[in-house]
């Protein structure tokens, strides 16, 4: 499976993400990020993305990541939503947001949404989460 088409458009809106990895120490580490979809993978680069965590961290082989989209479009009345995405990470070289380069290529492998609709939320509420296994595409 896929991304569905409202989880597609929160992606789309969504200017940054928050991407975590793990280093050779098994130390997680999140930074947010700015990425691109182009309807398949990930992508995540970066001013000199070979020297940050993030890139060392998949280059020794730990390719393992997690992706979060999330925001709060409104406090009164309380309103979260997020895109949770589980995947593997490779280093390749395209064209991207940042011109021609290193970049991560994420393949998404499990997702999970919640909210996307933006209805208000209260403690009252039972959080139902949208869960998606895709598809590997070969890499």
């Amino acid at each position: 499976m896929a991304f569905s088409d409202q989880e597609l458009e929160y992606l789309k809106s969504q200017p940054i993400a928050r991407l975590a990895t793990v280093g050779s120490d098994g130390q997680p580490d999140a930074v947010p990020v700015g990425f691109e979809y182009d309807g398949t993978y990930l992508y995540i680069g970066g001013v000199d993305p070979v020297r940050t965590r993030k890139f060392r961290n998949v280059r020794a082989g730990n390719s393992k990541v997690a992706v979060i989209l999330d925001d709060l479009p409104s406090t009164d009345p309380w309103i979260p939503r997020y895109l949770r995405i589980y995947g593997e990470a490779e280093l390749v070289e395209r064209t991207g947001r940042f011109g021609p380069g290193s970049y991560l290529r994420i393949t998404p492998t499990t997702s999970w949404s919640f909210n996307l609709e933006g209805k208000p939320f209260t403690h009252d509420d039972t959080v139902i989460t949208t869960r998606t296994e895709h598809e590997l595409h070969g890499t």
